[in-house]
């Protein structure tokens, strides 16, 4: 199994996630994401057929008891925020996406 990743689909990535590379990054992060998706493709392949599906990694689901406690007044959840906005309780963050 050999994977087709090539330098322009790492070129590509780092492009979607706004990364700058030096062409010695994208090497390394074409071989390494490259064994990366070997790796998954061998994983495809092994026959789990007769393993049963799992819905928790202990077996059973571990339960807690839900317990009502109050939780922080309004004032006192955006006290530290550093751009309150005009509606009550609200603030304003950083602009992330675009």
């Amino acid at each position: 199994m050999s994977s087709t990743l090539t330098v322009a689909d790492v070129e590509r990535i780092a492009a979607l996630a706004q990364l700058e590379l030096t062409a010695e990054e994208k090497q390394l992060f074409t071989k390494q994401l490259a064994d990366i998706l070997d790796y998954a493709e061998q994983l495809q392949a092994v026959d789990t057929s007769g393993v049963p599906a799992t819905a928790h990694v202990l077996g059973e689901p571990v339960e807690r008891d839900d317990a009502e406690r109050p939780s922080l007044a309004i004032d006192e959840a955006v006290g530290n925020a550093p751009d309150p906005a005009s509606a009550p309780g609200l603030f304003r963050v950083p602009r992330v996406i675009g």
